[in-house]
Order: structure tokens, then C-alpha cells, then sequence
């Protein structure tokens, strides 16, 4: 008899009223309800019946009430949504379409959805579609979520549905570019080049590798010293700045180098045939020429940029070279000219690696992984692909190469596109960074290990313990490697200055390095540029390496879902603990698994994760730890979101 009454509603809208207002991001439960999370500390719940006002991700401002005691959130304004433009699955109902949105925490929701007038397709069930979000229950008034398809991507038995989703999830390109008439790829034939056509350059790449963009020739001084000039493929040579082409390689900005799937910066006729560096191939270079003590070091006075013609003698690939260095197989150089210079850089790498040590930083190589693919893009097999001498010899060089570039973009101008780490990137960080440090005895002050000189000679320190633990839970404090205008320090190699310029058919930042360093040979006037290339490049940077990650876990839920085996045992590195457990990597393969708290010990309140050090214990006891190998079973594979599900293996 009480429900209807006016002096009762009117006192509930005067507490709704009065309600305090709290500001975060949803968090969404597989069980309906979700949590708004407000910041690291505090999250407030929101019921099943509330939670279907707002989608997983979506920032809100809601209402904090009082319900049976506890304090509940009721969403009522939408700040920031989750979707915008998304990817997503088509389902069919009812003779509606529904997009079911490619994120996990969304795969059981399902939005209605219309097609924008001038799409032309036939959509049918399990089509992947690009949709925007027309409609959102808190900011149109309405009790529906609704969505416009903008386009199709992919149907489900397409074999290259996995990048193509994944590309467009990104809003990443997904074909290379086009030359679109002759008069656009010309060649700058006003500016004078060396001819350098009969010196020994060679150039040593993956045995496929087609667009080919450093060429090297090295020769000894009568001081025993090493005389090396670094020869680059200039596509500034025929793309002129702020044409068609280059504004597409300014909006790719790099490359995109997937699983079995590469799309280019570049239309492939300029990076794999007009500028690539081919054996026999009169080719326009951007060059670099230098001297190397006998100790290793780099002596800055010899270094020298200019432009010149090159006709390299002889492609070679990674894997010959280094059966030939580490006397395996039957392969050999052709004749001793190419003999001496596989030698001679070889002799190069080994004392720059040296001096390296000592003066600058070499952090430990992780196991890289390749997939094997059919023709018809089925997975054949993932298997580990080791780095070998021959990797390392031409890292070292082009490493030199790029550090001789940064000291001439700021000797000259002062500017360009620089690599910089800056390390610890703050005091407070540094100080958490001492603390850890000094549950293993070692003793520095945070004054010195925010400097590039006392940074080198922690990581010193700590690889002389040979602790991956320690060193995984220092690494997790440094700040992420990013792009400059201005010259500055890149602690994780340990140099003053780093400035890449070695891949300009891959990068458009080399790119724009080579344009900076050809108008200080030639003359020109500079005009800086604004700070907005910057931003560009970071971002491009992030969501490649993003669709990459992307990529690879669709591919290997895909390979082991083929498999369907169960009862193989695989040996794992744990990656990450978290409160809803942990994440390990497959040695074998790389393939990234998740094992769920509730497979780790039967009685919750005998688990306790300490995510924050990485370490989970068992009645007290540390049983996993970030690093710790330990032995797993595959127990599910979730197509859906791509999640590979697994338990701990317990033998005796």
C-alpha cells in the first residue's frame, strides 16, 4: 500500500538527489554484474539490472546509493564510450542483424544494427563487419544499444580473416600502396653522387627478403684500424616530400610486419625492386662512412655522411653466413673478396660487442618465434628462431650506423627524429626501484641510477647475478622507448644519443631523417617541424605492435584448437600474475596461456596473490613466482576471444 504513495516517491527522489556522484570505468563480470572502477583502490558494484545501462569499458558518472546495506552504483551519465567505431560479428535474428562486438568482455553482448544506404553487400551469419555506434542507453534516452554497419571485412572461411579483423580493429591498412602513374616515382637526378660502384659492398638479409636497404663494405686502415662505409637505399630519391607517395608513407608510418602478412609503407615496385638494394644493381645511396679503433671504439671525428651510387656484389642470407662463421654445412663465400668481408665485419662484431659491454648496455635476447604456413595460410607449425652471429654482425653495424646519424643531426641542426628511453622516469619510481634493489643487496642511491652512467652500471650489476626474477620486476619500472624531436639520452642502450635513418623504405621517421641529413650535404634550408609527427609515430608504433600481439593469439588458438590435443605437457615461463591468476608463455611454440586462480589450489583463502611483486603463495608457502618455468596442460581453447585456458601439471 506504501508503493504509490507521493510523500514516499518524493522522499526517494530527494536521496537520489542528494546521492554523491563518483566518476570511472566500468568493469563488467561473465556473471551480469560489474564494478566501477574509480581508481586503483576503490571500485563500487553495480547490479545485473544497472549494468545493462552500460557496456564494459564505458567511462560513466553514477550514483552511489545505499541497497540492503551495501553501497551500489546507478550509471547516470556517460562520459566517454567504450565503442565508438569497432569490429565486430554479424548474427541474424528475426529476420535483424545483430553485430556481436570483437572484444572480450563484450563477446556475449549483442547490438542491433542497420547498414549505412551506400554499403553494398549481402550480409549473411558470421560475416565481420566494421560498425559505429549510433545509440547508447545513457546518452539517447533509449533502452536499446544500436549500431550502423560502415563495412564488411571478412567473411568466416576467408583464410586471412585473422589479419584482416585484427587490421581493422586498428583501423590499420591492410593492402600496399599503388603507384598510380610513372610521373610519381621520378628520380632527383640535380643532386651529385659518389660513385662508388666498384667497391665490395655486400648486403646479408633473410634468404626471402626482397626490399633490401643496407649495403656494407669494410676494409682495414694501414693503423689496424676498421674503415666502414654504411650504404641506404634512398627513396627520397625518387618520392618528393608532401607528393601522394609520401603523404601515404607519413600516414603509414612504418611497415606493418605481421605473422605471414606484411603490408607495406611504400608500393612494393619502390621498396623490393626501384630503390631495394639487388646484387648487380646500379643503386642511389644515402652513405655513412666511419672509423673503428682497435678497442671498439667509435672515433667521432671520422664520421662522414654523403650521397653516392653503389652496385653491391653479392646478396647474402643470415643463415649461410652464419653456418660459414660457425664451420657448419657446406656453403662458402664465392671468392675471397666476399671471404674478406664477411671476416673483416665479423672481427667488427666481436670487438664492438666487447666495448659495448663495458661501456654502453646489451640487454639479454628473448626467444623469437616464426610461424610455417602453407599456401593456403593454413599453420603448418610455430617453431623458435634463434638470432645468430650473423644477426649480430649486421645489428652492430647498423647500431654504429644510427649513433653516428644522431651525432650528426645534433651537431648540425640540433633536431630530427631521435630514439630516446628515458629510463627510470621519475623519482618516486626510482625510489620503488632502490627498495627492491635492496632486498638483494645491492646498494645504489636514486640519484644515481636516474643518470644514463648509473643506470648502465646497475643493469651491470644485476646481470652479473644472472636473477631473472630481479631483473624482470626492475625492467617493469622503466619507462617505454618513445620518439623525439630533440637529441637525448636512450638509457636502455646505454648512449648519449640514437638516431635511426638505416630503414627508410620501412620507416617514414628514417625517412625523415635522410631528408634532414641530405639538405645539410646539399645546403638547403631546413624548416623544423611541429611535434605532431611525434605523437603520429608513437601511436602507429602502439597499434602495430598491438595487432601483432592480436594476430599471433588468434593464430595459435587457432593451431591448437586444430590440435585438439589435451594430453601433451608443456614447459612455461610465467609472464604476469594477476588477481585472476597467471600468464605463462609456452617455451616450445611462444604461445601465450592463461591459468585461472581456481586451477592453482582447491581453498581460496589458502591462496594469496601478491600481483604487485609478482608471487602467489599456497598456505604461506611462495610457490609461483614471475620467471619460474612450470610445467602446464591445455584445458580449453576459447575461440571467441582467443584465450587459451590451461592448468598446472603436478609430476612426481
Amino acid at each position: 500500500m506504501f508503493r504509490n504513495n507521493p510523500i514516499l516517491v518524493q522522499l526517494k527522489k530527494k536521496i537520489r538527489s542528494k546521492a554523491p556522484r563518483v566518476e570511472g570505468i566500468v568493469k563488467k563480470s561473465d556473471k551480469g554484474f560489474g564494478f566501477l572502477e574509480v581508481d586503483s583502490q576503490t571500485s563500487y558494484f553495480i547490479p545485473p539490472k544497472q549494468m545493462k545501462k552500460v557496456m564494459h569499458g564505458d567511462k560513466i558518472i553514477g550514483k552511489v546509493l545505499i541497497q540492503r546495506e551495501k553501497e551500489i552504483i546507478e550509471p547516470e551519465k556517460l562520459i566517454e564510450p567504450f565503442l565508438t567505431r569497432f569490429v565486430g560479428k554479424i548474427k541474424q535474428k528475426d529476420n535483424k542483424f545483430f553485430i556481436v562486438p570483437d572484444y572480450p568482455s563484450l563477446s556475449k553482448d549483442c547490438i542491433q544494427c542497420t547498414i549505412k544506404n551506400d554499403l553494398i553487400h549481402t550480409f549473411q551469419d558470421g560475416d565481420w563487419a566494421v560498425a559505429e555506434l549510433e545509440s547508447h542507453r545513457l546518452l539517447n534516452n533509449k533502452n536499446i544499444f544500436f549500431a550502423k554497419l560502415i563495412s564488411f571485412i571478412s567473411n568466416d572461411k576467408n583464410y586471412l580473416t585473422p589479419w584482416l579483423v585484427t587490421l581493422n580493429s586498428y583501423n590499420l591498412e591492410h593492402k600496399d600502396p599503388k603507384i598510380l602513374d610513372k610521373s610519381e616515382v621520378k628520380f632527383d637526378s640535380f643532386i651529385e653522387r659518389t660513385d662508388l660502384t666498384k667497391l665490395n659492398f655486400i648486403t646479408i638479409d633473410d634468404s626471402e627478403t626482397k626490399d633490401i636497404d643496407d649495403a656494407i663494405f669494410i676494409k682495414k686502415t694501414k693503423k689496424n684500424y676498421f674503415s666502414v662505409i654504411v650504404a641506404i637505399a634512398d627513396p627520397t630519391a625518387y618520392i618528393k616530400q608532401d607528393s601522394r607517395l609520401d603523404k601515404i608513407a607519413s600516414n603509414r608510418i612504418f611497415t606493418n610486419y605481421l605473422p605471414g602478412f606484411t603490408v607495406s609503407m611504400l608500393p612494393k615496385k619502390i621498396s623490393e625492386d626501384v630503390c631495394s638494394l639487388l646484387p648487380e644493381k646500379k643503386r642511389p645511396v644515402l652513405a655513412c662512412k666511419f672509423i673503428i679503433l682497435e678497442d671498439g671504439t667509435l672515433l667521432e671525428s671520422s664520421i662522414c655522411f654523403f650521397l653516392a651510387w653503389i652496385m653491391s656484389k653479392k646478396k647474402l642470407s643470415y643463415k649461410k653466413v652464419s653456418d660459414w662463421l660457425e664451420k657448419k654445412g657446406s656453403w662458402k663465400p664465392d671468392n675471397t673478396i666476399i671471404e674478406y668481408q664477411i671476416i673483416l665485419l665479423f672481427q667488427l662484431c666481436i670487438k664492438r660487442i666487447s666495448w659495448r659491454k663495458k661501456n654502453a648496455l646489451i640487454f639479454r635476447e628473448k626467444l623469437e618465434y616464426r610461424f610455417k604456413f602453407s599456401k593456403e595460410y593454413k599453420i603448418l607449425d610455430v617453431y623458435v628462431e634463434k638470432r645468430r652471429i650473423a644477426h649480430r654482425v649486421i645489428e652492430e653495424v647498423m647500431i654504429l650506423a644510427n649513433i653516428c646519424a644522431a651525432k650528426f643531426l645534433s651537431k648540425k641542426l640540433g633536431f630530427g627524429i631521435f630514439n630516446i628511453h628515458k629510463g627510470f622516469s621519475d623519482v618516486t619510481i626510482a625510489k620503488h626501484v632502490i627498495s627492491i634493489l635492496s632486498k638483494f643487496k645491492i646498494n645504489f642511491s636514486v640519484e644515481n641510477i636516474i643518470t644514463l652512467d648509473g643506470f648502465r652500471k646497475l643493469y651491470q650489476s644485476i646481470y652479473k647475478l644472472s636473477n631473472k626474477y630481479l631483473e624482470n620486476r626492475i625492467r617493469r619500472y622503466q619507462s617505454f622507448g618513445e620518439f623525439s624531436i630533440h637529441p637525448s639520452s636512450h638509457f636502455s642502450l646505454g648512449f648519449r644519443e640514437y638516431a635511426t635513418w638505416t630503414s627508410p623504405i620501412r620507416k617514414y621517421s628514417d625517412m625523415i631523417n635522410h631528408r634532414l641529413i641530405k639538405s645539410v650535404l646539399i645546403g638547403k634550408k631546413i624548416t623544423k617541424f611541429s611535434n605532431d609527427i611525434i605523437s603520429k609515430i608513437n601511436d602507429r608504433k602502439k597499434k602495430h605492435r598491438m595487432s601483432e600481439r592480436d594476430v599471433k593469439d588468434w593464430l595459435y588458438s587457432i593451431y591448437f584448437y586444430k590440435k585438439n590435443n589435451k594430453t601433451e605437457i608443456f614447459v612455461s615461463e610465467i609472464t604476469d600474475i594477476s588477481r585472476g591468476g597467471i600468464r605463462a608463455r609456452l617455451i616450445v611454440n611462444g604461445a601465450n596461456v592463461f591459468i585461472p586462480s581456481s586451477f592453482l589450489h582447491p581453498v581460496r583463502n589458502e591462496l594469496f596473490i601478491d600481483y604487485e611483486n609478482g608471487i602467489i603463495y599456497i598456505k604461506n608457502l611462495a610457490l609461483y613466482k614471475i620467471t619460474d618455468q612450470i610445467k602446464v596442460q591445455l584445458m580449453e581453447i576459447r575461440m571467441e576471444n582467443r584465450n587459451i585456458i590451461a592448468k598446472p601439471v603436478f609430476i612426481d
